[in-house]
């Protein structure tokens, strides 16, 4: 059992250390890889996101901590075959943020908010440079991303050097030209071109997230909330009535939705 007079962090390096042992470690822990354990990596950070969402600090805390596992984890995995350790992780993020914060740890000034967002995005263009990552500016967008977050990145990236619409009424208009494509496909019954049309759709509204400054993973969590808040008010309406929502129509169920909507205005 490692040392609970540890350091938290440390006693967590021994622990991770301990499941990998192959003598008498956990067999599970014990044969994974990077490629196996990144989906849970992804996994945690969402149920960090979740925490947040819900306003549930104890949760964060504890799901911060499983993130945190997620980290010490490939770090042991990388130290296991001589790449790096958790040192340097750390000292890798903390060289970094150095360099990113020259406002603050090297004695330069931006004159407001805007310039220095503009700063870090240069400084970040000169990392990418020194590790020859100039065959395209969009090339070290991560494609493992959620889709929308991505898009947005590859917009911000383009938008960058010029390749943006001046105005977001530019930006909505090509939104509505989108819309018209799409519907044209599906009338025609084109199924496949309208699959495609809908990723251009979804791309131009990630455009206009990036133009408002909206995150639109943000925002479709928020709508998803408000759509599970309303759909059980029209499960409980109808549990009042003993009925279930396979017993109802859509005509009912469209009208509590529309009271489950008064309601929250009220």
């Amino acid at each position: 059992m490692p040392d609970a007079d540890l350091r938290p962090i440390d006693r967590l390096l021994a622990i991770m250390a301990r499941l990998r042992d192959p003598e008498g470690g956990c067999p599970w822990d014990q044969v994974q890889t990077f490629q196996t354990i990144a989906p849970y990596t992804v996994e945690e950070a969402y149920e960090v996101a979740d925490a947040i969402e819900r306003g549930d600090t104890a949760d964060l805390k504890d799901e911060l901590g499983d993130l945190l596992l997620q980290v010490v984890f490939h770090a042991r995995m990388a130290e296991e075959q001589g790449l790096f350790d958790f040192d340097a992780v750390a000292e890798a993020i903390n060289s970094k943020m150095i360099r990113r914060h020259p406002h603050v740890f090297a004695g330069e000034t931006y004159a407001n908010l805007d310039d220095q967002k503009a700063g870090w995005e240069a400084l970040k263009a000169d990392e990418r440079a020194r590790k020859g990552k100039t065959a395209s500016l969009l090339d070290d967008v991560p494609v493992g991303l959620p889709a929308l977050t991505r898009a947005v990145k590859l917009s911000k990236r383009a938008a960058g050097v010029g390749f943006v619409w001046p105005s977001v009424n530019e930006v909505v208009d090509k939104l509505h030209e989108e819309v018209g494509e799409l519907v044209a496909e599906v009338q025609a019954g084109d199924l496949e071109k309208a699959r495609q049309e809908l990723g251009d759709v979804l791309f131009i509204v990630a455009n206009l997230a990036r133009t408002l400054d909206v995150d639109p993973e943000d925002a479709l969590r928020y709508t998803n909330s408000k759509f599970v808040k309303r759909f059980r008010y029209i499960e409980e309406k109808l549990a009042a009535l003993g009925r279930t929502p396979e017993q109802s129509d859509l005509a009912e169920m469209d009208a509590l939705w529309d009271e489950a909507k008064r309601a929250e205005r009220t």
